[in-house]
């Protein structure tokens, strides 16, 4: 199978820039692209990705054990099968679901509300910088039970330990740094847990130390495993898809001020952002045994990287797919945050993000209260959009001008609130 173009690479400072230029010619012309520098094939097709994160036994996860394990201080849900797998990430899901869904969405509204007044006051702000960034980690500590007034530090920690699951080449001195990163989260979660043992709460954490599997209680390892795994399950969605949200109807006001005015089209503006700009841009798996994929043989081994964004814009499952369109009918809005979802923004299958109940509770929430009082919104004057990453991808920085709002900010501005 040939490649776009000699040289051509999904490495490069030019695919950085803006992979969704690429992923058309990708799916075309090279729907199983190789990196020699990383050893590794790119899938762009949403039926081989689709294949590719459905079928366990023949494309593992074997690769975390090398990508996040050493950084997530133990075997995180991904890595799991059987009966294992459908224990822990019971215990997860239970915590992040149902009536402890609606509980903690009621402090996902008194934090948004908390971060967002003066920042509506002043009628400017950064959406990422100024808000997404510190909402989606402190809500996450709300979730786990630990301290907000830690979460700069945490917010560090948790950066590192994403660098390293993200990367596909890190530097020995960025390695380290990483390590490092790891180890000082782990250094500060290890008291919490045991405290935890001690004295149980209501929070996350006091309910993966209460949890057993097979007759035993889960290890402080396992435990401090879980919640980075909860950590980033809940944080990284939940900032770039808000931004991308707003980025997306501030630049098409016609669909802005039907969802201004209609609320109950939130959640179709929200899966089509899944479905146009997906937060998390590669998934990886590995090959058990060798796999024919779109004509090209995979070897058994080597390591897989689905493609989400470029899956999502496949024109053979989406009509005019590099249109975001909050009418789209061939999204299904109402099952776009599980695992039966048209787009693969959350992955698919078993393996389906844990935390995207909660980052819709997050980004639902948020996006309700904020909307309706971004008045007269526009980006600040100079203002050049850019977004980085390649594995997960998302704004620099927003920074919004709009019409100070003076009143309290309501706290039941949730749909059905």
């Amino acid at each position: 199978m040939p490649l776009v173009r000699p040289g051509f690479s999904v490495l490069s400072d030019a695919f950085a820039a803006d992979p969704y230029r690429h992923f058309a010619r990708l799916r075309e012309q090279a729907p199983v692209h190789y990196e020699p520098a990383v050893d590794s094939y790119f899938l762009s097709r949403h039926q081989d990705v689709g294949r590719v994160l459905t079928d366990h036994r023949a494309f593992t996860t074997e690769t975390l054990q090398a990508r996040a394990e050493p950084v997530m201080r133990g075997p995180v849900l991904a890595q799991m099968t059987g009966a294992e797998h459908t224990a822990k990430r019971g215990i997860v899901v239970r915590g992040l679901t149902g009536e402890a869904l609606r509980e903690q969405t009621r402090g996902v509204r008194a934090r948004a509300a908390e971060l967002l007044a003066p920042l509506l006051a002043r009628g400017r702000m950064d959406l990422v910088g100024d808000f997404g960034k510190p909402f989606a980690v402190q809500v996450t500590l709300d979730l786990l039970g630990l301290d907000r007034g830690d979460w700069r530090r945490v917010a560090a920690w948790h950066s590192g330990v994403a660098e390293f699951i993200t990367s596909l080449t890190l530097t020995p001195e960025r390695r380290r740094h990483c390590m490092e990163c790891a180890e000082q989260l782990e250094s500060y979660l290890v008291p919490v847990i045991e405290r935890r043992r001690r004295e149980p709460g209501p929070d996350l954490i006091a309910k993966l130390c209460a949890a057993e599997f097979e007759g035993t209680a889960l290890s402080v390892r396992d435990i401090t495993a879980l919640i980075i795994n909860v950590l980033a399950a809940a944080t990284e969605p939940a900032d770039k898809t808000l931004a991308l949200l707003v980025r997306h109807l501030i630049d098409r006001p016609g669909q802005l001020a039907r969802v201004r005015r209609d609320p109950a089209l939130l959640p179709a503006a929200i899966a089509e952002t899944l479905r146009y700009t997906p937060p998390v841009q590669l998934v990886p798996r590995r090959a058990e045994r060798a796999a024919v994929i779109a004509g090209t043989t995979v070897p058994a081994g080597a390591t897989v990287f689905c493609m989400i964004g470029a899956a999502n814009r496949d024109p053979a499952v989406f009509a005019d797919p590099d249109t975001f369109d909050i009418d789209r009918a061939d999204l299904g809005t109402a099952r776009s945050f599980t695992a039966a979802a048209q787009h693969l923004a959350f992955g698919t299958g078993l393996h389906q993000c844990v935390g995207a109940a909660f980052a819709r509770a997050e980004i639902e929430t948020v996006a309700a209260m904020l909307l309706p009082l971004l008045d007269e919104v526009r980006y600040r004057p100079g203002f050049r959009y850019r977004e980085t990453g390649l594995y997960t991808r998302g704004p620099v920085s927003l920074p919004l001008v709009f019409t100070p709002v003076r009143t309290p900010l309501p706290e039941d501005a949730t749909p059905g609130g």
